[in-house]
């Protein structure tokens, strides 16, 4: 979508993205669905859209840089033992290996740059 070595523009609040029942073990509660669309590389990283859907989920993360562009979520940093609430606008990064619980009432669309 964002060829490189070309100016390009997507407009990410109206990507269609897929979604699908997220794995049976990284179900919390709820019956959550997500899905991304990959966007291109920059560098060494990878930049995508993300969403997730209505339910409460565990992932150990990648290392990226997150923009909320539309919904939010409670993200519970499991090794910290504190939460973090996001919206959009707001800008976050996750570090390699976290494990984290996502807590989403209706859904969340995040923009994100992951390295590797």
């Amino acid at each position: 979508m964002l060829r490189e070595g070309h100016n390009d523009v997507v407009r990410a609040r109206k990507v269609v993205v897929p979604l699908s029942p997220v794995p049976r073990e990284d179900i919390v509660s709820g019956s959550p669905r997500q899905g991304s669309v990959e966007l291109g590389t920059i560098g060494d990283c990878t930049a995508g859209i993300w969403e997730l859907q209505d339910g409460v989920v565990t992932d150990t993360e990648i290392d990226e840089v997150f923009v909320v562009i539309s919904g939010g979520a409670t993200i519970e940093l499991l090794d910290e033992g504190r939460s973090v609430e996001v919206k959009a606008g707001d800008v976050m990064r996750l570090a390699a290996g976290t494990r984290t619980r996502w807590i989403v009432e209706d859904h969340i669309r995040k923009i994100y740059l992951a390295a590797g």
